[in-house]
């Protein structure tokens, strides 16, 4: 599961590869599980045909999802990543899911355990040609104190027989991965209906994506 990633900070790589601009609300480089991170979703008035509303807006949440009946955000320690396929079973996911509340997280690089030598070796997962990764998650609002707090999760895969990430976290565990998107499939993932939502929910092809140990400092 991924817990830990680098967020695309840079103003200028967000507008071109993204079409967005960065939030003004501080925004974490490093992110881990109740971090505040930018992440992209449709805009709530991109249908009523005025050119000046944008397709998308970026956003600044916390990384792990709060659902609107939760009664504190310590939840958000186990809702960072969702399984896409009990996501509409989960009482923590559901509710997002069915609402088509899609968002795509930029993401730099991702890091995951590498367990076959015995013992985890941090691993940074990038694609093969520097570009960010847009991965497909859900958003959310909850309510604390009458201020509305945002939140999304990370959609995530089966990679049990993905050539790359298979080869990660812990041993006799099920591989999973980040349902990172294609391009061209950014902006149908964020209006997708319900009915279409799980098309999208692919492993990224191994070849695209390049695997390194982290050095240590």
């Amino acid at each position: 599961m991924c817990s830990h990633y680098k967020s695309v900070s840079d103003t200028a790589r967000l507008k071109t590869h993204f079409d967005i601009d960065l939030p003004s609300e501080l925004s974490r480089r490093d992110v881990w599980p109740g971090y505040m991170s930018t992440f992209i979703r449709r805009h709530p008035h991109a249908d009523v045909g005025d050119d000046a509303v944008p397709e998308r807006e970026a956003l600044i949440g916390s990384f792990g999802l709060i659902p609107h009946w939760s009664k504190d955000d310590k939840i958000a320690r186990h809702t960072y990543n969702a399984r896409s396929e009990t996501v509409d079973e989960k009482p923590g996911f559901r509710d997002a899911w069915k609402r088509g509340q899609h968002c795509i997280i930029p993401v730099q690089s991702f890091f995951e355990p590498d367990w076959r030598s015995g013992k985890a070796v941090p691993t940074r997962i990038a694609r093969v040609d520097g570009k960010p990764m847009g991965v497909a998650g859900l958003w959310e609002q909850w309510a604390k104190d009458g201020e509305a707090i945002t939140s999304f999760t990370l959609l995530t895969v089966n990679a049990n027989s993905h050539a790359l990430m298979n080869r990660y976290g812990q041993n006799g565990n099920e591989k999973r991965m980040p349902a990172i998107l294609n391009e061209g499939a950014w902006s149908a993932w964020l209006s997708a209906p319900l009915d279409k939502a799980r098309e999208f929910m692919r492993a990224y092809p191994a070849n695209l994506l390049l695997a390194n140990p982290v050095q240590k400092k």
